[in-house]
């Protein structure tokens, strides 16, 4: 017997349905991003490996999928390489390309190859899938979509508000309730600074970050396994859990901060940030989360994750300022800040909060019964013109019984049955039912045409 067929761990599958609703976020957000002003670009699935690694720190090098050369792709490896199990060796010579890892890094690459070509600020959007080698779980997928939003050429924080409006704008019109927590890699580096660790920045942020996921007491724990002395780790465990207003929670870090240049900078930055939003009057909560350090290398400035307020799952957008990741490619000093919305985690939560527009499940608005040949080559003439006037129509392709055409009906949430005749084809007229209601009645084209753009 033959082996049933499956598919990856950490990927999936989509129904028509749920194909209707991933489009039903992917068009909202293309919508907003449009609104805002960004314009649409796209990268290739794969980049060369020398354009993706180092860029996500250790532990995201290690989660990049790489791809073996083609042909003969053991040609460059070496017997030694071999017997010692030098695995990144191994992987060099018998990799040069990878899925990528997010949008960001090849949208740097993008940028620096096509700096001629793009005026600036340059503000773009990427909707595309993505892939991590992570252990997959609830909400954590090995391909996925992200929808980016970046701007590249401008140092001002109003591009920061602009972003958060965004953010605001996006969950409001999913009818998701958000947290959107606010920091700034800055007060983070003034942090270590005053903890005697400014070596340390990295170590402290990438455990940090996993707060949420494994708790204070055990990031305390990999802090001093990483090598922080737990005088600085007592130290720092008040100021992560700083509690208050935003502003009040500036005025405590100006006090703990008080010896740090760069930590002051930050702070002015994020009072500028929470300051420039609350004046726009989000639906969003936003808060000063001094705990949010958002482990990627690349991150300088501003750093923004957004928390679903009723449902317990990771962060569905996140991101943050950039001012020197196109440094890496040849382009110092181009500074950007971007977000991104995690398309396949805002899915989970429509779903468990059943936030879908009701019309998303029809799969047309019309069905047109199939009585016989004549009767079907009259019922084409009207779906024809039906869908010139933007109205989704069919007609069922066989003359069964018409209790299974209805059934077919019922089962795909078509809204409307049009039936058509010896009468009706006698008459130019069509008999439009109404499936919620079961009204009847008898219409000319135009009418029909009338009734179903009304409703």
């Amino acid at each position: 017997m033959a082996q049933k067929p499956s598919i990856p761990k950490g990927t999936r599958d989509f129904s028509a349905i749920e194909m209707s609703r991933r489009n039903y976020i992917f068009d909202t957000i293309r919508e907003a991003f449009r609104l805002f002003g960004y314009k649409q670009i796209e990268t290739p699935a794969m980049e060369n490996l020398s354009t993706l690694m180092g860029k996500y720190g250790e532990e995201g090098d290690k989660l990049l999928f790489k791809i073996l050369n083609s042909g003969d792709f053991m040609r460059s490896v070496k017997p030694e390489d071999l017997e010692s199990n030098n695995l990144p060796r191994l992987t060099n010579e018998m990799c040069e390309k990878g899925l990528r890892y997010d949008l960001t890094v090849p949208f740097a690459r993008f940028v620096v190859q096509h700096r001629g070509e793009l005026q600036m600020p340059f503000k773009r959007f990427q909707i595309q899938p993505v892939w991590r080698a992570d252990r997959p779980q609830k909400g954590r997928y090995r391909e996925f979509y992200q929808c980016d939003a970046d701007v590249v050429g401008s140092e001002s924080l109003n591009n920061e508000v602009e972003l958060l409006s965004l953010i605001d704008y996006v969950m409001e019109r999913l009818g998701i309730n958000v947290t959107i927590k606010v920091n700034n890699r800055k007060v983070l580096a003034g942090i270590a600074e005053v903890l005697d660790a400014a070596d340390q920045l990295t170590d402290i942020t990438v455990a940090i970050d996993k707060i949420d996921k494994i708790g204070l007491e055990n990031v305390n724990k990999e802090l001093v396994e990483k090598g922080l002395n737990e005088d600085a780790v007592k130290r720092l465990e008040p100021i992560l859990t700083l509690s208050g207003s935003n502003e009040e929670k500036l005025h405590k870090l100006e006090e703990i901060l008080a010896s740090s240049e760069e930590g002051k900078k930050g702070i002015e930055e994020l009072r500028a940030v929470l300051n420039g939003i609350a004046s726009l009057d989000p639906k969003a909560v936003v808060e000063l989360d001094v705990s949010l350090a958002r482990g990627l290398n690349y991150y300088t400035g501003t750093i923004i994750e957004v928390k679903a307020r009723d449902v317990e799952i990771g962060s569905i957008t996140g991101g943050g300022r950039y001012d020197n990741l196109t440094g890496v490619f040849g382009m110092p000093g181009l500074s950007g800040v971007g977000i991104s919305f995690g398309a396949d985690r805002i899915y989970d939560v429509l779903n468990q909060l059943n936030l879908y527009p009701s019309e998303l499940s029809a799969s047309v608005k019309v069905l047109f019964i199939n009585f016989g040949d004549k009767e079907a080559a009259r019922a084409m003439q009207l779906v024809a013109m039906l869908r010139k006037n933007g109205i989704s129509a069919q007609l069922y392709p066989d003359a069964v019984k018409m209790k299974k055409q209805m059934a077919y009906a019922n089962s795909e949430n078509v809204p409307y049955v049009a039936m058509i005749g010896e009468n009706e084809i006698a008459t130019g007229t069509v008999a439009l039912k109404n499936m919620t209601s079961g009204e009847q009645n008898t219409l000319s084209p135009e009418e029909m045409i009338a009734v179903l753009k009304d409703n």
